[in-house]
């Protein structure tokens, strides 16, 4: 299928499509005239793209990751290396919610005060 095909299917632009591709991601075949050509497993390969990076992954690391996620969160065996990979991105967001959730409790207290002033 050609790019505004898999675009059509999954949902997302062809600009983005693009951006995978340059970013490794997804790995086009090409036309004589030059177009791209996706095979039917991409439109799910697009779809894990989304969902890991939904999960706070960014594209280095779902590239290195994508052939361990392609059956999605099943275990798949070889890929026990990226356990540490992935509970330091666990970490990370640990420590980003704690920060949002000290923020949210900041801008609540200020609420509350002004609340009370009124």
């Amino acid at each position: 299928m050609w790019i505004g095909q898999l675009s059509r299917r999954t949902g997302v632009s062809t600009r983005l499509l693009r951006y995978y591709e340059e970013q490794g991601l997804l790995h086009p075949e090409r036309d004589g005239n030059g177009y791209r050509r996706y095979g039917p497993e991409s439109v799910e390969r697009v779809g894990r793209i989304r969902e890991l990076l939904a999960a706070g992954l960014p594209t280095e690391t779902i590239r290195r990751f994508l052939p361990c996620a392609e059956n999605g969160p099943d275990p798949v065996s070889g890929c026990t290396r990226y356990i540490d990979m992935l509970d330091s991105q666990r970490s990370r967001l640990a420590r980003e919610i704690a920060e949002l959730q000290r923020r949210h409790e900041a801008l609540s207290a200020y609420s509350a005060a002004l609340r009370s002033d009124g």
